[in-house]
């Protein structure tokens, strides 16, 4: 039996219990602040080997390694010269030879600290090589199993994951970690992580730091119902308070174990913890849980896709879902041409449209002679993960097309199509398997289309035996009952329904349509289109291929969900039909104005034609200032407020600061000519010890776009150089950053230097474990994110 296979079975029988803390326990055996864990523990072997053999004792089931940030980025900000396969190989090897082999040992991959493509600046196949060069360290050293874990960004999650799934046949579990409104800093929900995660091969999925157990209990109840493998629980022992100068976690161990027990409930299959966590908290959960039986996956299976912000799960019984066909250049010039300009314009407009418009997913589609096609589906997928929420649908007769596009997908991706063509089977039924990806079956073989019923039955069997193989159930596909012409075969739209009918009734499976074909050659095409939407209703039909800006084709899939009482489809019949507002009468992009389409592309984070229409409106007599003060900056303050709501996420709020930052440079030199002041100097700096600099370099880049002049000192500052700096300038105001519970007591030092050195500038604090009852402690004002930094900002001047 295989160590995955014994991993498996052993979460059949028990909760399986996970260690501790590792940083704030190595902590109290001398490692400073500012130290690399890894290097430290290379050093001092001996620390970590007591620690191992502490919740080795308490009953740890499983043991990290401390290899959470041995990659090469945060190697390197410690100026380490090691090699990373070396370091992760020796540290996966202590932990190995320390606790023999009845306990397991879990390779620990962290975040790189940079957010991956599409959502920043590193690219995905150098952090997928990143993970490999710290994974292949970790299994070669000895681990039995992979934990990715602290993830905050969904993507950089999907390429560690690929990266150890593209090395070895290991079981892995990816971790993210949520913020208090329950999604990821960029807005993945728990659904849809564990959706993405489990499709694309993770063993295990779940959730870790950032919250104590009383908050992740509402995390885990929240994926369950979607996990088809174990899910895994690491809370904070409680959230991080300052007592006498020093970071506390006044969870004790006796109300830890508590809360593990409804973590458990809830279906947790590994508990442990994270911050503030000792062997005692360890103790105490394993012997809360130890006579519990596990919560093993409600469901073997499921019919579902996701997003990098949303999840759809395509269920029995539901309102006809709705595939938008738009994003297609055939019969289009316009977007032709945008293609092969390198243009994506119309592609957003046309993603944003179908989604206001009632579409549930997006067929995308960039089959264009003369341009490179996989070049092309990288820039579409990236636009579209952060233009709109919905799950995408990748269409194209090009192999190298689609597996680029469920490379780069930061979610659960559906094909569009895989037929019985051996060529297509060949070669996509394995791209779908190791992406977890859905796809549409098409009852297609090479040669003559089949016209009954009957044969395409027998093509769909045949397809579903070969896909078997692959591990694919039949809620990993959806079948095309094959849409043809009436004109040219009388019985073409029988033989259709009758596919459909047979999916539903007999095969058991969801079912899809493009329904134009039929009507091809006709006259009174919407009529005919219309009928047989509604005849496939009534068969059964799960999805449907359409523009949703029809009017006859939503009204007729309104009346058919009623008629074949689909839930809740009464209701949205109703709410369709009553309000009777006047329909929106497309404006020509002509009538409006530069300034406005300025504005709009900020908030859409669209930055293609921004400097032609800064052109526009200059050129109609509007000044530079003028459009940054009435138009620009209330702009990216409304971004701001849905940022506040939690209906803009991360992604788009540094889209639309690009945009800004973008118009505002092109702006610079008229700017210059009419304005020599700006709103005032803000020195940041990640303080001393701490490396981790993302949150300050967003609050950087939109007081920036807010028009301040901002001095970025940059991470891992010493409070000398703060203190330096701010004599020297004599900012407005001194934002300091920190990330972790043992660097943010160094704010209250730098703020009392300040002080003792007579100066009086207005100190700002912010960060992951910050407060604002510690802020005002030390004298400082508080932001929880960039948003709300500038607005503190905004404030703080106003007083002076």
């Amino acid at each position: 039996m295989t160590e995955s296979a014994k991993i498996k079975n052993l979460l059949k029988k028990q909760i399986v219990i996970l260690d501790g803390a590792m940083g704030t326990e190595l902590q109290k055996k001398g490692m400073s602040g500012g130290a690399c864990p890894e290097l430290w523990c290379l050093e001092n072997p001996q620390h970590i080997k007591e620690l191992y053999e502490a919740y080795q004792n308490a009953g740890s089931r499983i043991v990290y390694t401390c290899t959470f940030g041995a990659n090469r980025f945060k190697l390197k900000q410690y100026q380490a010269s090691q090699d990373v396969y070396k370091v992760n190989f020796e540290l996966a090897e202590l932990a190995r030879k320390t606790v023999g082999k009845n306990i397991l040992v879990a390779g620990d991959i962290g975040p790189t600290g940079l957010f991956v493509e599409p959502f920043g600046p590193l690219a995905f196949e150098e952090a997928v090589d990143a993970f490999k060069e710290q994974a292949r360290g970790l299994i070669d050293g000895g681990c039995d199993l992979i934990v990715i874990e602290t993830m905050i960004d969904i993507q950089e999650a999907r390429a560690a994951l690929l990266a150890v799934k593209e090395l070895a046949d290991i079981f892995t579990v990816v971790s993210m970690t949520y913020e208090k409104d329950g999604h990821t800093l960029g807005g993945t929900s728990p659904q849809s992580a564990v959706i993405t995660l489990q499709s694309l091969g993770a063993d295990a999925v779940g959730c870790n730091c950032s919250a104590g157990p009383e908050q992740m209990i509402d995390m885990v109840s929240a994926m369950k119902p979607y996990a088809t493998v174990p899910l895994l629980a690491k809370p904070n022992a409680g959230m991080p308070l300052l007592k006498d100068g020093k970071t506390v976690f006044e969870m004790n161990a006796k109300n830890f174990a508590a809360f593990s027990v409804k973590l458990a409930a809830a279906g947790a299959n590994f508990l442990g913890g994270c911050c503030g966590t000792t062997p005692e908290h360890i103790r105490a959960l394993k012997k809360s849980v130890e006579r519990k039986k596990p919560v093993l996956p409600r469901i073997p299976s499921i019919c579902a896709l996701s997003s990098a912000r949303d999840f759809l799960e395509i269920r029995e019984n539901e309102p006809l879902y709705l595939i938008g066909e738009r994003i297609n250049p055939t019969g289009k010039k316009a977007l032709q041409q945008e293609l092969m300009d390198g243009k994506l314009s119309i592609i957003r407009q046309m993603a944003q449209e179908q989604k206001a418009q009632g579409a549930s997913l997006l067929d995308v589609n960039i089959g264009q002679p003369g341009i490179d096609e996989v070049q092309t589906i990288k820039k579409v997928i990236g636009l579209l993960s952060t233009a709109v929420s919905l799950p995408l649908v990748i269409d194209s007769s090009r192999v190298e097309t689609i597996e680029a596009a469920l490379r780069l997908y930061p979610g659960r991706m559906m094909i569009n199509s895989i037929s019985g063509e051996k060529e297509k089977l060949v070669k996509l039924l394995p791209l779908a398997a190791k992406y977890g990806a859905m796809f549409i079956l098409l009852p297609l073989t090479g040669g003559n289309l089949p016209r009954t019923a009957k044969k395409r039955q027998a093509i769909i069997e045949s397809i579903f035996r070969k896909a078997q193989k692959f591990g694919f159930t039949k809620d990993d596909f959806v079948v095309d009952g094959l849409t043809m012409a009436i004109a040219s075969d009388a019985g073409a739209a029988r033989e259709t329904l009758a596919t459909i009918h047979w999916c539903k009734q007999v095969f058991r499976c969801k079912s899809v349509l493009g329904l134009s074909n039929v009507s091809f050659g006709l006259p009174g095409r919407p009529w005919m289109n219309a009928a047989f939407l509604a005849m496939a209703q009534y068969c059964g039909l799960t999805l449907a291929i359409a523009n949703p800006a029809s009017a006859e084709f939503m009204n007729i899939k309104k009346a058919g969900d009623a008629l074949t009482a689909r839930e809740k489809a009464s209701f949205l019949f109703i709410n369709h039909f009553s309000q009777q507002t006047a329909p929106a009468l497309a404006t020509a992009d002509a009538a409006v104005k530069p300034e406005e389409k300025i504005a709009a592309a900020i908030m859409e984070g669209d930055g293609e034609r921004i400097t032609t229409w800064i052109d526009e409106a200059m050129r109609s007599g509007l000044s530079a200032s003028r459009l940054v003060d009435d138009f620009m900056i209330p702009a990216i303050v409304r971004v701001g407020d849905l940022y506040d709501k939690k209906i803009y996420f991360l992604p788009q709020l540094m889209a639309a600061a690009d945009v800004m930052k973008k118009a505002l440079a092109y702006l610079d030199p008229h700017l210059k000519k009419t304005t020599t002041t700006n709103k005032g100097k803000v020195i940041l700096a990640t303080v001393r010890g701490d490396i981790h600099d993302i949150g300050k370099n967003i609050v950087a880049l939109l007081l920036k776009n807010y028009g301040y002049c901002v001095i970025d000192l940059g991470k891992d500052v010493s409070d000398e150089v703060i203190i330096d700096t701010a004599q020297k300038e004599n900012p407005d105001v001194i934002g300091l950053s920190a990330l972790m519970t043992t660097t943010m007591v160094n704010m209250k030092d730098i703020i009392h230097l300040a002080r003792a050195k007579g100066i009086k500038t207005d100190f700002l604090v912010g960060g992951a474990v910050v407060t604002d009852a510690y802020a005002k402690s030390i004298g400082a004002s508080f932001a929880r994110d960039g948003v709300q930094a500038v607005k503190v900002v905004e404030n703080l001047m106003k007083k002076k």
